[in-house]
């Protein structure tokens, strides 16, 4: 790989900006059809997130355009090189794979642009995309090895067997997965998730992150998973103490430094709660002096998952403080403690009720949620370094102008 794009590539490269902030969307939703006419390519993604409707053609729209525009300053996209390292590692995407998707993309490109997309257009994008992809290859490589070899790693996918299911409200249960050769487990980042491929009878192999609820411990995983979808339903109807699942190693860039020693806010509604729960529960377990503020937001008590565990947690910890809010609190049945607050968690009480001046903030959530908190706290004051956020889905950047 050379060590930079070539000048005449960077200045075609863009060139093509105005296009793909045109067309950028039908590129990827026509790269999508002729890349999953290779049934193995196909079963890598998430189908969920494909077609016409989906959001990942969408969210890679936006990394194509976002990569053309900053083509003369990669260094802007890091983050976003990392958030897709760590998504290609939980699908165990390989390096043989990406010729596939680079005969894909050109393909996509000249049948969109037609005779827009000249031959040295094509071949400035084929060199652009190996550039970045050989970047990809090799972080990845990395991950692969750093999973594989620190204690209770492993490389690809693993047997789990699932140890028990415990209802959390009405619409989550939480699945407690053991390896079944009994070895130990990776210490897993406090926010990370588990890639699990679902294959049940008359089920299509299904490939879905699911967030690591519990602190890291050495031993077992715990998923904590909302009725929702075909792979979520299909665990919440068929899935039982004894299923075996197929995982891959955790991963994710979004996740608590445990050194971390200015105050955190751990931000979350629904089911956006499983990464702040683990992160709770190692504060509780190993940063008991850290100022931690945990604030969900659920549509009634119904619904409210771990509340009583979280709870349990600040009553045994003088440093966090749990702030919990019911959109509908007429109808707060069913969960242990009730909520604190009525409504919708918004930024302005955030900014009021945390320490906004030096907190880091993590979110999880529904876009629409993590969208209006992110750009809230921003038009607060809050450094956006300071505010970090995950959603279930394809990323995209919520705090682009």
């Amino acid at each position: 790989m050379s060590a930079q794009l070539a000048p005449e590539t960077i200045q075609l490269v863009k060139a093509t900006v105005p296009a793909l902030r045109q067309h950028g969307l039908a590129i990827t939703q026509k790269m999508y059809e002729h890349l999953f006419k290779n049934e193995e390519i196909r079963d890598l993604f998430n189908q969920s997130h494909q077609g016409a409707n989906g959001s990942q053609p969408k969210a890679l729209a936006q990394a194509i355009l976002a990569y053309a525009e900053n083509i003369e300053n990669l260094g802007a996209l890091a983050p976003a090189v990392e958030r897709i390292a760590q998504k290609h590692a939980g699908l165990n995407i390989l390096p043989e794979h990406y010729p596939f998707v680079a005969n894909a993309l050109l393909q996509a490109i000249s049948d969109i642009l037609g005779d827009a997309a000249s031959d040295d257009i094509l071949k400035a994008w084929g060199e652009a995309y190996w550039f970045l992809a050989n970047i990809l290859i090799g972080r990845e490589a990395e991950i692969y090895r750093e999973t594989a070899t620190v204690p209770g790693g492993w490389a690809g996918w693993r047997p789990f067997v699932i140890e028990k299911v415990e209802p959390e409200s009405s619409v989550i249960c939480s699945f407690y997965l053991r390896p079944q050769d009994g070895g130990a487990v990776i210490s897993h980042k406090p926010g990370q998730y588990l890639t699990v491929l679902l294959q049940g009878d008359g089920l299509p192999p299904l490939k879905r992150n699911y967030t690591i609820s519990c602190a890291p411990n050495g031993s077992y995983y715990r998923i904590t998973v909302k009725r929702e979808g075909r792979a979520s339903t299909w665990l919440h109807e068929h899935a039982a103490a004894g299923t075996v699942l197929e995982v891959s190693p955790p991963a994710g860039d979004f996740h608590l430094d445990v050194g971390q020693s200015e105050p955190i806010v751990l931000v979350s509604g629904g089911v956006g709660l499983t990464p702040m729960v683990s992160m709770l529960e190692t504060v509780a377990e190993k940063r008991p002096d850290l100022p931690t503020w945990y604030v969900h937001g659920a549509l009634n008590g119904a619904v409210h998952a771990m509340g009583s565990h979280v709870r349990g947690l600040a009553q045994r910890s003088p440093n966090i403080d749990v702030k919990v809010f019911y959109a509908d609190a007429t109808s707060a049945v069913g969960e242990a403690g009730g909520c604190d607050e009525e409504g919708l968690i918004s930024a302005d009480w955030l900014h009021r009720n945390t320490p906004s001046d030096r907190a880091t903030y993590f979110l999880c959530g529904p876009k629409p949620f993590l969208r209006d908190i992110a750009v809230g706290l921003r038009d607060a004051g809050v450094s956006p370094d300071r505010i970090r956020y995950e959603f279930f889905g394809p990323a995209d950047d919520l705090l682009a102008a």
